[in-house]
C-alpha cells in the first residue's frame, strides 16, 4: 500500500518539529525509507492529503495533534462524507498538544502502538461526525470530525488555548489552566435543541458536548460511555449553572466522569442534533474553532478506518 506521511512540525507549538527526527526513525523501522510532506499553514494537511490520494496513496500517516489528523481526514472525504478511496486508511501519530484519537485507540500510554498500527495491515472502523455551522466569514461551512463537537464555554476554552502563545507548549494541562478564566467570564445562554428531528425546546446552557468518544483533552471522561463505533453520538449538556458552580461543582468531576451525576448536567443520545441561539456561540470540532451557531451535527456510522495491528470488527 502506497504511504503518505504528512507532518505538522508546528504542532505542540513546535514540539513536533523538535521531535521529528526521533519520530522519523521510529516510522522508518516499520515503514522503511519514505519522503515526508510538511504542512505550512492551517488547512495544508487537507491539500497534501488530497494530492497524495490522487497520486495513488492509500495509507496516510498524520504526525501532529488532533487538528492535523482532522485535516488529513477531511482530505480523504468527498462533500457528502464518503471516502474518495474506500481502501484509504488513516494512521495518527501523537505529536500534538492533544492526541485524543490516539488515546481513544489505546495508544496514549504507549505511543509505540501508534507506530505499529501505522505499518500494520489491520483496519478499525470509526464513526464520522458531519458538522454544518456558520464560519468566521459568515458563510455556511461543513466539516467532518471524529472526536467531539463543543458549543459554549468549552468551545471558548479551546479557542483561547489555541490562540495563546504560551499555553499550548504546556500540553494537555494548557486547557485546564485556561478554563477558570473563561468560565468566570462566561454567561449561559438560551439554546434551542432538536434531537433526531424532535424539537426539545429551548434550554439554558453553559456548555454542551456532542461526543463520539468518551475522553476529551488530557483524558478527561467528558462523555462516559460514548463509543466511536456504535453509530450514536452522546450529548452532554451543562445547564443553567452559576460560574462558580461550573468551576467548583462540575469541572473537578470531569476527570472521572462523575459530572454527569450533577443536577445541572443532562445526557442523551441520538444520531443527529441541531442547536440554535440568539446569542453568538462558538462551535469547536476536534479541538479547532470551526464557526458559530446554528449547528447541525450528525453521525455517519463507520465512515472511515484507522490502522490497527489486528482487524477490529
Amino acid at each position: 500500500m502506497k504511504t503518505s506521511v504528512i507532518v505538522n512540525r508546528f504542532a505542540h507549538k513546535g514540539g513536533a518539529g523538535q521531535r521529528w527526527q526521533a519520530i522519523k526513525a521510529e516510522l522508518e523501522k516499520r515503514l522503511g525509507p519514505f519522503e515526508a510532506q510538511f504542512t505550512q499553514e492551517p488547512g495544508h494537511a487537507t491539500q497534501l492529503t488530497r494530492a497524495a490520494l490522487m497520486g495513488g496513496a492509500r495509507r496516510f500517516v498524520a504526525v501532529g495533534g488532533d487538528g492535523t489528523v482532522n485535516e488529513t481526514l477531511n482530505g480523504l472525504l468527498d462533500p457528502s462524507g464518503q471516502l474518495l478511496a474506500p481502501d484509504a486508511v488513516l494512521c495518527p501519530i501523537p505529536a500534538g498538544t492533544a492526541n485524543e484519537l490516539c488515546r481513544a485507540l489505546g495508544h496514549g500510554a504507549d505511543p509505540s502502538k501508534a507506530y505499529d498500527a501505522a505499518a500494520a495491515t489491520g483496519r478499525r472502523a470509526i464513526d464520522l461526525l458531519r458538522v454544518r455551522c456558520i464560519g468566521a466569514e459568515g458563510h455556511p461551512v461543513e466539516r467532518f470530525g471524529y472526536l467531539m463537537a463543543a458549543i459554549g464555554a468549552a468551545a471558548l476554552v479551546s479557542q483561547r488555548t489555541s490562540q495563546s502563545r504560551w499555553a499550548k507548549k504546556l500540553g494537555d494541562v494548557a486547557y485546564m489552566l485556561m478554563a477558570p478564566a473563561v468560565i468566570l467570564g462566561f454567561r449561559s445562554r438560551g439554546v434551542a435543541i432538536t434531537v433526531d428531528g424532535v424539537d426539545r425546546g429551548t434550554s439554558t446552557l453553559f456548555t454542551a458536548l456532542i461526543a463520539n468518544t468518551e475522553n476529551g483533552v488530557g483524558g478527561l471522561r467528558l462523555a462516559p460511555g460514548a463509543a466511536f463505533d456504535d453509530g450514536l453520538l452522546d450529548l452532554v449538556e451543562v445547564g443553567d449553572v452559576s460560574r462558580l458552580g461550573a468551576l467548583l461543582g462540575v469541572m473537578p468531576r470531569l476527570a472521572d466522569g462523575s459530572h454527569v451525576g450533577h443536577p445541572k448536567v443532562r445526557t442523551s443520545r441520538g444520531r443527529s442534533f441541531r442547536f440554535t441561539s440568539e446569542v453568538d456561540t462558538l462551535v469547536d470540532l476536534d479541538g479547532e474553532t470551526v464557526g458559530r451557531l446554528p449547528l447541525d451535527i450528525e453521525v455517519l456510522p463507520r465512515g472511515f478506518a484507522v490502522g490497527a495491528v489486528e482487524p477490529v470488527r
